[in-house]
């Protein structure tokens, strides 16, 4: 534990804002992340008879109630959601010739934002994000099968949250990809249990709730159970695999280190 943090310090200290002054997989293995595992609930699914309306609501809002590291997330997004199908890759979340856009600069990480989903091929008539825009109005994004294949890039997920994506619920995810999204904690990466991008379209409104591991369609009226987000929900609560590194005492703070 003491290499641990003596190496993410030294990493730290020379450039805080860095994406990866540490292999992300590195420290969370010392974390001991997973990518979570099914979990069957026993609980009947509930049905709203008419779905509240959707005015009432601002829509992209979150809400997020102080936790400790060991409670589960009691986090809650609502908004449209975007849809999109199988083996999305990174090319089309964020294609290779914006990465040389820097993150860490607060003008380039709202550049980065308003090309999400700009690699995405023109079966999509439905633009993720318009013209002229930096964010887009969907919050929650829906996928299929393997969603973030193909590179390693860490710009896939900041794209995502830089255009105020709060979660991706997809079937199934290339395994870089969702430690990527944990180690930037840029957006929850969750997985659901039935095939949700043939449950709902571009446009719905839905909510997550993460403490009860449970999307709600209100457009549709139907509830969808989630796969725990398990050790990952409070790495991506604290901001990162740094950020909760320094939350947590593993590595000292910035304040600290100062």
């Amino acid at each position: 534990m003491a290499a641990v943090a003596t190496a993410a310090a030294t990493s730290s200290a020379s450039n805080p804002n860095s994406l990866s002054p540490l292999k992300p997989s590195t420290l969370s293995s010392r974390l001991n992340l997973r990518i979570p595992t099914t979990h069957l609930i026993k609980t009947p699914l509930k049905y709203h008879s008419s779905p509240p309306k959707s005015p009432l609501i601002p829509l992209c809002s979150t809400t997020k109630t102080p936790q400790t590291t060991s409670s589960p997330s009691t986090t809650t997004f609502h908004g449209l959601c975007y849809v999109v199908g199988d083996n999305i890759d990174t090319d089309q979340i964020i294609p290779a010739e914006h990465l040389t856009l820097v993150p860490s600069k607060p003008e380039e990480y709202q550049k980065l934002g308003s090309f999400a989903f700009i690699g995405l091929p023109s079966t999509y008539t439905t633009r993720f994000i318009d013209p002229d825009q930096f964010k887009s109005k969907y919050s929650i994004v829906i996928g299929g099968d393997n969603f973030g294949c193909g590179s390693s890039r860490e710009h896939a997920p900041v794209a995502l949250g830089a255009s105020g994506v709060m979660a991706v619920v997809a079937e199934s995810y290339a395994r870089i990809f969702f430690r990527n999204s944990v180690a930037t904690g840029e957006i929850y990466p969750l997985e659901s249990e039935v095939r949700l991008c043939d449950e709902c379209s571009t446009g719905d409104v839905v909510t997550v709730e993460l403490s009860d591991s449970l999307l709600i369609n209100h457009t549709t009226g139907k509830e969808y159970r989630l796969k725990p987000i398990g050790d990952a929900g409070p790495v991506i609560e604290a901001g990162g695999i740094f950020a909760y590194a320094r939350k947590t005492g593993m590595i000292p703070s910035q304040s600290a280190s100062n």
